[in-house]
């Protein structure tokens, strides 16, 4: 287990001698998977382009190697801190269905490490679910629900789409709950991602009100960036520590962004669509350090030089699976992000 451990140099404000602690860190990621589709039709349900006679000429062969492309990503987050062990949980997106689930944790990359996973079959029309990896040496899952994403008007109410992987558990002996989400697309308003956040933050603020001491991290593909109503009105996800009050919630995410830097490029620039955001119960005052419980140290995206494109028009983009119609053997249109948490053993 020492291996898990980084050892963190805090100063005690009461003494001019610094005090070595043992804290232990684990990563926290998301990664949208884009598409991984198995090969088989699920009834009802539109997957008919990832088919062998579809529009992708989807196969045994392109299926396996989008899985050890996934699993190979998925296996090196979070190794830049945490050599050798990685994250504790990723959330995923764009996942058919628990079959695929099951073949991507079989991946040795993965099963080396024992990953498992929590999933629910959800409504949306193309099949594409949510789900939540896990190392069950960190992380222990203790119940897990699929709330529904509830259309507003009446228009929209025989349309259905993805809902919120909500799965609460202990990771280093504290509550959390992990609320997975991926938000309509840009092909719809911004109307329908707000409403989607907005349908978020009050199921964390119910879970929280249930179990005030309850840490509760929201993440996804939000299909917007931090600034953008969905996030910073709707969710109420602040730029800053210090503007975080009862209700809502921090998104490290901003500064990223206007660093120039993000997880998925359109046009020559970035957008930053893949966030994991916290809740107060996971922060400390800037310019304090309590570590009695989870805390948010850092975020990450996580990028390597194998996942983007080499040559070409759009060399420095994230390798896709397909481009043009055209089979890649990438791997997602996304690049993941990760937060890390230390507590003090």
């Amino acid at each position: 287990m020492r291996n898990l451990f980084i050892t963190l140099l805090l100063v005690v404000a009461t003494t001019a001698v610094a005090q070595e602690k043992k804290i232990g860190v684990y990563g926290v990621g998301f990664y949208n998977l884009e598409n991984l589709f198995d090969t088989c039709h699920d009834e009802g349900k539109n997957d008919y382009e990832y088919l062998a006679n579809g529009t992708n000429k989807w196969n045994a062969m392109k299926y396996e190697s989008k899985l050890a492309n996934m699993s190979r990503v998925l296996a090196e987050m979070g190794t830049d801190l945490l050599k050798n062990i990685g994250c504790a949980i990723i959330g995923v997106s764009e996942v058919e269905n628990a079959r695929a689930l099951s073949d991507l944790v079989a991946q040795p990359a993965l099963a080396a490490r024992n990953f498992k996973f929590c999933h629910v079959e959800g409504p949306d029309k193309r099949g594409v679910d949510c789900g939540l990896l896990y190392n069950p040496r960190f992380f222990e899952p203790k119940d897990v629900k699929l709330y529904p994403y509830v259309q507003k008007l009446e228009k929209d109410s025989g349309f259905v789409t993805r809902g919120f992987l909500t799965v609460k558990g202990s990771l280093a002996g504290d509550d959390i709950a992990v609320i997975v989400c991926h938000l309509p697309s840009r092909a719809a308003t911004s109307f329908y991602r707000e409403l989607g956040a907005e349908q978020v933050r009050h199921l964390k603020d119910s879970l929280i009100a249930a179990e005030p001491n309850l840490k509760v991290i929201v993440m996804g593909d939000m299909n917007d960036d931090p600034m953008d109503p969905s996030m910073a009105k709707s969710l109420r996800a602040r730029k800053k520590i210090a503007d975080v009050k009862s209700g809502d919630m921090f998104n490290p995410w901003w500064k990223t962004l206007s660093d120039g830097n993000g997880t998925i490029k359109y046009d020559g620039g970035y957008n930053l669509f893949d966030q994991i955001i916290l809740s107060p119960q996971l922060l400390t005052p800037e310019g304090k350090k309590d570590f009695s419980t989870l805390k948010y140290v850092k975020h990450q995206i996580f990028s390597r030089e194998y996942m983007l494109q080499q040559e070409g028009k759009f060399k420095g983009y994230p390798k896709r699976t397909f481009s043009g119609g055209v089979w890649l053997n990438g791997f997602s249109d996304h690049l993941p992000s990760i937060v890390y948490l230390a507590k003090e053993l």
